[in-house]
């Protein structure tokens, strides 16, 4: 099995990366946080992208070659916050790209996407992610800063690139894998440590929703202000409960 870390993105081999870290080709791939050169949830993270090898048909290394290889790397390219992307190609051949991730800060500004996103079971994470990121681009050319994502039947899936969780009825509620629900290591991690409930939500019911927050890998968690520029009116509770998702996270992701 290839190892093709991308040191000098300037030097990448055989220009199998591009100059934002994407592996070219078609495989799977998982995005790490890093803080003080530091992945993670990277545990997590290693497990999902092997469940998802096998839904690919991908074969990936065993779990102390892929963490050796990024320890090399993220000694080679420290960064004080980064974001770790570890590839897997269908050719056998896996790389990671380490650049530095900023901060979003400031409350979100969301609206639903207007194309149902057909979804498949499962749903695991592949590239190349462009379909993805061509709805995050549709949003910010609106001012927007996320997507909200139906499926065929109007259920609430996630973001173009989060998951979501809806406070409805003083209850925290992210919606159900089987809805098409990208199964995201911080959602697993809320899911896990705080007071989560599993249900669909469907679009119609959009109006009762007190409080969002968007969930990821890098972001953690971010509060969301406003869907189709309705003001959610509990966003103090938001910022209380985001602010106990980042203590969770630095609390139980190191390793």
């Amino acid at each position: 099995m290839n190892i093709l870390y991308n040191m000098k993105l300037e030097n990448r081999i055989g220009s199998l990366f591009d100059e934002k870290g994407w592996m070219q080709g078609v495989g799977i791939f998982e995005t790490i946080k890093t803080v003080g050169s530091k992945p993670w949830a990277l545990s997590k993270h290693i497990a999902r992208a092997k469940r998802s090898a096998i839904v690919a048909g991908i074969q990936v290394p065993n779990e102390s070659d892929i963490r050796a290889g990024i320890a090399t790397l993220l000694t080679a390219e420290p960064e004080g916050l980064g974001a770790l992307r570890v590839s897997f190609d269908a050719s056998g051949n896996w790389g990671a790209s380490h650049l530095p991730y900023f901060e979003l800060s400031d409350p979100a500004k969301v609206a639903v996407y207007p194309t149902s996103v057909l979804t498949k079971d499962p749903v695991i994470k592949r590239y190349p992610y462009g379909h993805r990121l061509q709805i995050l681009d549709e949003m910010k050319v609106r001012g927007l800063d996320e997507a909200v994502v139906l499926n065929a039947d109007g259920y609430i899936c996630e973001g173009a690139v989060s998951n979501l969780l809806f406070l409805i009825d003083g209850q925290w509620i992210t919606p159900t894998l089987s809805d098409g629900v990208f199964p995201g290591i911080m959602r697993e991690l809320v899911i896990e440590e705080l007071d989560i409930k599993i249900q669909s939500v469907h679009v119609s019911n959009i109006n009762t929703i007190d409080g969002a927050i968007l969930i990821r890998s890098l972001k953690i968690g971010q509060e969301v202000e406003s869907i189709d520029l309705r003001k959610l009116p509990k966003m103090s509770e938001t910022i209380v409960f985001c602010d106990e998702i980042r203590a969770m996270a630095l609390r139980t992701s190191i390793g």
